[in-house]
């Protein structure tokens, strides 16, 4: 009874942390009229401060509190660190963004926070209710981040297009939320748990039609196919610096949720939901990487590639609580790897810019060795080659795969692996093996890029976690195994 009415502040700690820097950053702005250094020092107190409120949460026996709608668990707390950093490393991405923006650069960092704040909740939450809030935080957020610029129509449309998807995706969940408290009269994760445990349900209908609601509504959020078709004009519209966060974080808060919802919540419906995973998962591999190849802008490519990655993730979520440590491996690698790509993109086409043509980045090891050899390396980690962490996730997520009986899946997976390194290697083709493009002023040279300010930080720590893990995974994967929801 303790659990039920107990109120932990330690619970919702660093989300409590994120909003107050969200209020703080306004307050500051609105009186203060500051320069976007005293934003920054304040975002990343509040964002250093909750990663210490996180750590006592790693700390903590594990417990449930307000009623039952949140817990502290390592599950939750590792999401949360992720999340963290994500954010981190994203707005140090968009600062340049920021810094144009003006007087809405306060504004972004909000929603930054915001965003942050939500994807925790859907982690941490016990509830499917307080899940579906998180969702909507989340959700709200990005969708003004996506369009907040403001200068491009390409921006607007991004916006639009993720708001109307991304209304519909939350419709399919609260509904099947709904047929979840119909079929079983609760909404409380353990309660749906124990529930199962206790009475055999002889017509599962519903139960089965709400199951497949909330995996299709989280579906969206993680980008995966057929559920996708948001992602590549999201990602291609959005200002370039921002975009390497809108898509990092969601997926890590959508599958953490997807995650506990069905293995904490639907443990004894375990045959009939891996089936359909293995489903969704070989669809958005495969549709990922044939659509990835066809692209000729690099952001739609790495939108499609982050499909079939999404599809990889699923394939890790198929070996049940035993997967769980590929899950969190590939998605804390994976992320870190797509925050670096946008950030090369960024530096190539400008924080706020729209479209990244690959014509952009032939001849760009002349024009940038830096950039070209950061860019090189997080395709060859994405396409799965060994000694980078992009290597050991997959091979991690397709041993859970494995040992789950989907062996077909896994030589599936393997397969598109091998085709799909054709699009990566031609990033890398047109930057080290193709002149630069021609400029559009006769006799002047072609245009040079670098990473400036915290952009050169932000790769420059991409670069070690993806060399560091794939050299070393085993300090990764001990705590990763850890990880585990109520």
């Amino acid at each position: 009874m303790s659990d039920i009415v107990n109120v932990s502040y330690l619970a919702v700690g660093p989300e409590i942390i994120l909003t107050l820097g969200a209020v703080a950053v306004l307050l500051v702005d609105v009186f203060r009229k500051p320069s976007p250094r005293v934003h920054a020092w304040i975002a990343g107190f509040t964002l250093a401060l909750a990663g210490v409120v996180a750590g006592f949460q790693w700390t903590a026996e594990p417990s449930v509190s307000f009623s039952g709608m949140i817990s502290i668990d390592r599950f939750g707390t590792l999401a949360t660190f992720i999340i963290l950093g994500v954010a981190a490393l994203g707005l140090a991405t968009a600062w340049g963004m920021v810094e144009r923006l003006g007087r809405r650069g306060a504004e972004s960092i909000v929603l930054v926070f915001m965003a942050a704040a939500g994807f925790q909740l859907m982690a941490t939450s016990q509830n499917l209710m307080m899940i579906f809030l998180g969702l909507e935080i989340a959700s709200l957020s990005l969708y003004v981040l996506a369009g907040i610029s403001r200068e491009r129509v390409q921006a607007d449309e991004a916006a639009l297009k993720y708001f109307l998807l991304g209304s519909f995706a939350s419709a399919v969940f609260v509904y099947g939320v709904a047929l979840t408290f119909a079929g079983t009269g609760h909404l409380s994760i353990l309660d749906l748990r124990q529930f199962f445990a206790t009475y055999v349900v002889l017509r599962p209908g519903v139960t089965l039609a709400a199951m497949a609601m909330l995996i299709i509504g989280l579906a969206f959020k993680v980008s995966a196919a057929p559920f996708h078709v948001w992602a590549p004009d999201a990602y291609q519209g959005s200002p370039a610096g921002i975009v390497g966060f809108m898509a990092a974080a969601a997926k890590v808060g959508a599958f953490a949720a997807l995650a506990r919802i069905l293995i904490a919540g639907f443990p004894f419906y375990q045959d009939v939901w891996s089936d359909g995973l293995a489903l969704l998962a070989a669809i958005s591999i495969t549709v990922g990487m044939i659509m990835a190849i066809a692209q000729t802008d690099l952001r739609r490519m790495l939108a499609y590639s982050s499909v079939a990655h999404a599809g990889f993730i699923l394939t890790a979520l198929l070996g049940g609580p035993g997967g769980l440590a590929a899950v969190w491996f590939y998605l804390a690698v994976y992320t870190v790897q797509l925050i670096g790509a946008f950030a090369v993109v960024s530096s190539v086409a400008g924080p706020m810019g729209a479209q990244s043509p690959l014509s952009d980045y032939t001849g760009l090891a002349d024009r940038s060795p830096f950039l070209a050899g950061a860019l090189a390396l997080f395709m060859v980690a994405m396409s799965g080659v060994p000694l980078t962490s992009g290597f050991v996730a997959k091979f991690a997520a397709f041993a859970s795969a494995w040992a789950a009986g989907y062996e077909w899946l896994v030589i599936l997976a393997v397969l598109a692996s091998v085709a799909g390194f054709f699009f990566y290697l031609r990033v890398i083709v047109l930057m080290y093996m193709q002149e630069p493009a021609v400029a559009e002023a006769p006799g002047a040279a072609p245009a040079r890029f670098q990473a400036v300010g915290a952009v050169r930080w932000v790769l420059l720590i991409a670069i070690a976690v993806t060399l560091l893990f794939g050299i070393v995974p085993g300090p990764l994967l001990d705590l990763v195994r850890n990880a585990l929801p109520l």
